[in-house]
C-alpha cells in the first residue's frame, strides 16, 4: 500500500467534520466517523469514489463467503469499507429462515481515494496513487464550507409503525422467558423495527446533525444501491491492530437527565445487568478462542461505564492474539454475528429471534468495518441504527434489549424506547 501522504498537521475534528460533509454531499463518499469524545476511536475514515464492490446475496455458504471475502480484501492492498448485514449469520450458523432478506448479506467497497483524520493528532492523510485525482482532492477540500445548523427532524407519532408495539413487544419478552425457562437460552436480544415516512428529510445532513448533537464512538454513513445505512453506534465488535484483539461488548443501560456518580454504581451494583453482561463477554470469549494463541484471551476493566445518548452503558474489555496462519476475516466470520446482539447460546437464540421478531435486520446487528489488511481491521456492531430508503422516503430504525430471567416486559420495553430517543420522544410511543 502507498504509504498516506499528509495533507495537514493541524486538522481538527470539527474541521475534518466540515470536509467529510462536503464529499459526502457533492461526491457520494462513505464515512466512518469517530469522535474526539472518545479517545479509542479517534482515527476518522472518508472513501471516495468507489472502484470495486463485493456484494453477497443470500444463499452463499459460509466457506464462499470467506474466500470471497479474502480475495476481495487481500488481493491488493488498500482499505476496504462495508457493512455485514445481520442474515449474513444465519448462512453462517445454519440457522434456517424464511424471511425475504431484504438487504445484501454484505456489501463491500474499495476507493479510488481514502482520507484519514486521526483527531489525537490532528492529522489529515490521503491515500491516493492517482496524483491528477489527489490535486483535484486537495483543491476540493479547500472549498468546503460549515455544515448548516438545522434542528433534529421530529416525526409524528401516528406515522410510526411498530413491528413490534408496546404489547407485542412486551409478550415477546414473555415467551422469551417461557424459552429461558424451558432451556433453550439463557440470553436473547429482542428487537423492534419503527417504521416511519421520511418525507423531506435529507439523510446525510441528518447524519452529521446526529453526530454534533450525540457523539458516539463509530459512527457510520454508507450507501448501499437506493438505501443509506446511518449508523450511530457507539459499540465496538472488534478491532485488530497488527494482530492484537480488542473486543468491547456492551450489556447493560441506564437513562438518566442528570449524570452522577451514584447513577454509575446504581448500575454496576445491578444483579441483572451484571449478569446480562458477564454471559456475553464469556460468550465473546469464546468466539474469538479458536482464532487466538492459547492463553492470549483475557477480559480486563469489567464492568466500565460510559456515558452516551443520555444513557449509561455498561461494558468489558475482551482482548487476545491472532493465532498464527489466522487472519481479521477469519476471526470476524467465526465470532460473527456479535454477541451482544444474539444472546447465548448464539445459535439458539438466533433461531427463537426468527421466531419472535416479524422483521428483518439487515445491516442493523450485522457490522461495518474497515479492514486494510489480514491483521488490521475495525468492526463496529451498528445498533442505534437506521436505513433510509431514498426511493420510498421511508425510514426504519431498530432498538432491543436483553432478556434474561429476571428481566420484566414493560421495563424491557421502556429501555427499548429509550435506546430510540434520537428519534424519537419516548413518551410518545
Amino acid at each position: 500500500m502507498r504509504t498516506p501522504s499528509i495533507i495537514s498537521d493541524s486538522c481538527s475534528f470539527e474541521r475534518f467534520r466540515e470536509i467529510a460533509y462536503h464529499f459526502v454531499r457533492e461526491h457520494k463518499a462513505d464515512v466512518l466517523l469517530g469522535a474526539s469524545e472518545f479517545p479509542d476511536s479517534c482515527v476518522s475514515y472518508l472513501g471516495l469514489e468507489p472502484q470495486e464492490e463485493l456484494i453477497l446475496q443470500s444463499g452463499v455458504s459460509g466457506s464462499d463467503v470467506s474466500l470471497q471475502m479474502k480475495d476481495f480484501c487481500f488481493a491488493e492492498d488498500g482499505p476496504v469499507i462495508g457493512y455485514l448485514s445481520y442474515e449474513l449469520g444465519h448462512e453462517l450458523r445454519g440457522v434456517e429462515s424464511n424471511k425475504a432478506a431484504g438487504f445484501p448479506l454484505m456489501h463491500l467497497k474499495k476507493y479510488r481515494a481514502v482520507l484519514i483524520h486521526d483527531s489525537g493528532k490532528s492529522s489529515l492523510k490521503l491515500l491516493c496513487c492517482d496524483e491528477t485525482y489527489r490535486s483535484a482532492i486537495v483543491d476540493s477540500i479547500h472549498k468546503s464550507e460549515s455544515i448548516p445548523d438545522v434542528e433534529l427532524p421530529s416525526f409524528a407519532t401516528d406515522s410510526i409503525r411498530m413491528s413490534l408495539d408496546k404489547q407485542g413487544y412486551e409478550d415477546g419478552v414473555a415467551r422469551t422467558l417461557e424459552y429461558i425457562r424451558d432451556g433453550l437460552t439463557y440470553q436473547l436480544n429482542l428487537t423492534t423495527r419503527l417504521s416511519m415516512a421520511g418525507g423531506d428529510l435529507d439523510p446525510v445532513l441528518w447524519f452529521f446533525a446526529l453526530h454534533k448533537r450525540y457523539p458516539a464512538p463509530y459512527y457510520a454513513l454508507f450507501s448501499s444501491g437506493e438505501k443509506v445505512v446511518v449508523s450511530t453506534s457507539p459499540e465496538l465488535f472488534l478491532r485488530v491492530e497488527q494482530g492484537n484483539i480488542l473486543s468491547e461488548p456492551i450489556k447493560g443501560t441506564l437513562r438518566f437527565e442528570e449524570y452522577s456518580e451514584e447513577l454509575v454504581s446504581s448500575l454496576q451494583s445491578s444483579v441483572k445487568e451484571d449478569s446480562e453482561l458477564s454471559m456475553i463477554v464469556d460468550l465473546i470469549r469464546n468466539d474469538i478462542s479458536s482464532d487466538c494463541r492459547y492463553g492470549s484471551v483475557v477480559v480486563e476493566d469489567h464492568k466500565s461505564v460510559f456515558a452516551v445518548d443520555n444513557l449509561l452503558q455498561m461494558f468489558s474489555r475482551v482482548r487476545g492474539e491472532l493465532a498464527e496462519r489466522r487472519d481479521c476475516i477469519d476471526l470476524l466470520l467465526n465470532a460473527f454475528p456479535g454477541g451482544s446482539i444474539t444472546g447465548c447460546p448464539k445459535k439458539s437464540s438466533m433461531e427463537l429471534i426468527d421466531k419472535l421478531e416479524p422483521h428483518v435486520r439487515g445491516p442493523y446487528c450485522g457490522s461495518i468495518v474497515i479492514i486494510n489488511g489480514p491483521q488490521d481491521m475495525v468492526a463496529s456492531i451498528p445498533i442505534r441504527t437506521a436505513v433510509y430508503d431514498q426511493n420510498t422516503k421511508e425510514l426504519d430504525y431498530w432498538a432491543g434489549s436483553g432478556i434474561v430471567i429476571d428481566s420484566d416486559p414493560e421495563a424491557e420495553y421502556r429501555e427499548t424506547i429509550a435506546k430510540a430517543g434520537k428519534i424519537l420522544d419516548p413518551e410518545s410511543v
